[in-house]
C-alpha cells in the first residue's frame, strides 16, 4: 500500500513539474525574413495569428530591406502607419509587426525564420546569418524556385540547411498573394520531414480562410513549387498563341506528368502520387497556368515581340 502511495505521489509530482516547465517555456519568437509582397502578406497572417495565441511571442520581427517611399523610410512607414505602401497597398498589418531594418536584429533570437526573399537572394542572406542564430532555430521556405549552379540544381531548402545548420520545411500552394491579403479562401501544403515542426508551423500559418495539410514528402512539396511555373510558361505560349482551351489543358496535363517524373529523378526521399494531388501540386499548377505572372510574361512575349527582360 505504501509502496503505491509512493507511486501516485511521484506521479502526481511529475506532472505537476510538466505542467511548471509549459507554463515556464520561453514564448516562440518568430521572424520574417523578407518584407515584399508576399512576405508582407505572411506578416499579416503571422502577425494576426501570434497576437492570439499564448504560445508564439506576441511581437514579431520582419527584415525589410530599407527603402526611401515618398521621402519617408519603409520601416518608418510600416511602424507608424501599419502598411507596406510599396509592396502591399490597401491592406493593412497588425500593431504587433515590426519592421527592423537590419537583419541580425530582426533575427536576434528567433526560434522560428520565416524565409520569403526573392531566391537569387538566399546564398547572401543566409551568409549574413551565419553564426549569429540558435542552433535550436527552426526555418519555413516560401520561397518558389531553384538555385542553379555548377553543382547542378539544388533546392531552396538544401542552401537554408547547409549553410545555417538548422532544419528547414516549405510552405507551396495556390497561393496569388492579392487574394490571400484580401482573406479569399485557399489551401497551402506544408512540407516538413519532422511533423512535429510541421504541426508548429501550421498553427503559426493557419488561418480559417487559410487552410493548411502537413506532408512529410518535404523535397516533392517544394520541387513542385518551382516547376510549376516551368509548366505556366508554356501555357501561356498557348495563350499567345491562339492555340485554344483544349491546347492548354494538354499542356498543363503533360507539364504535370513531367513534374512527377522530375520529382522521382531529382528527390531524395519517396516521391509520392498523392503529394501532387495537394496544394502545392495540382492546385498551384491551375492557378499558375491561368492567373500567374510567368503565363501573363509567357503570353505578352508572344504577342507583343519584346524580350523576357523588357517584359520583366
Amino acid at each position: 500500500l505504501a509502496r503505491n502511495e509512493l507511486r501516485q505521489s511521484k506521479s502526481v509530482l511529475s506532472s505537476r513539474l510538466k505542467q511548471q516547465q509549459h507554463t515556464m517555456a520561453s514564448p516562440i519568437k518568430v521572424c520574417i525574413v523578407g518584407s515584399g509582397n508576399w512576405g508582407s502578406v505572411i506578416g499579416k497572417i503571422v502577425g494576426e495569428n501570434v497576437a492570439k495565441s499564448e504560445r508564439f511571442d506576441r511581437t514579431v520581427s520582419m527584415w525589410v530591406f530599407e527603402e526611401m517611399v515618398s521621402g519617408r523610410k519603409l520601416t518608418e512607414i510600416i511602424n507608424t502607419d501599419h502598411e507596406n505602401v510599396k509592396y502591399l497597398p490597401g491592406y493593412k498589418l497588425p500593431a504587433n509587426v515590426l519592421a527592423v531594418p537590419d537583419l541580425l536584429d530582426a533575427a536576434r533570437d528567433a526560434d522560428i525564420l520565416v524565409f520569403v526573399v526573392p531566391h537569387q537572394f538566399i546564398r547572401r542572406t543566409c551568409d549574413e546569418l551565419k553564426g549569429h542564430i540558435k542552433s535550436s532555430t527552426i526555418g519555413v521556405s516560401l520561397i518558389k524556385g531553384v538555385d542553379v549552379g555548377l553543382d547542378g540544381l539544388k533546392l531552396i531548402s538544401d542552401i537554408i540547411r547547409e549553410m545555417l545548420g538548422i532544419e528547414v520545411s516549405v510552405l507551396m500552394g495556390a497561393n496569388l498573394a492579392s487574394e490571400v491579403a484580401a482573406e479569399k479562401f485557399c489551401e497551402s501544403t506544408i512540407g516538413s520531414a519532422n511533423i512535429a515542426h510541421g504541426k508548429v508551423l501550421k498553427e503559426l500559418l493557419q488561418t480559417q480562410n487559410f487552410r493548411i495539410r502537413v506532408v512529410a514528402e518535404a523535397d516533392t512539396v517544394e520541387i513542385c513549387g518551382a516547376l510549376k511555373n516551368v509548366v505556366a510558361v508554356g501555357a501561356g505560349f498557348c495563350d499567345g498563341l491562339g492555340c485554344g482551351d483544349n491546347t492548354k489543358a494538354a499542356v498543363i496535363r503533360l507539364g504535370l506528368m513531367e513534374m512527377v517524373a522530375f520529382a522521382r529523378l531529382h528527390c531524395k526521399g519517396p516521391v509520392l502520387c498523392s503529394t501532387f494531388l495537394e496544394s502545392c501540386g495540382v492546385a498551384d499548377l491551375i492557378t499558375t497556368c491561368y492567373g500567374g505572372r510567368n503565363r501573363k510574361i509567357a503570353e505578352a512575349f508572344t504577342v507583343t515581340g519584346k524580350t523576357i527582360e523588357q517584359l520583366e
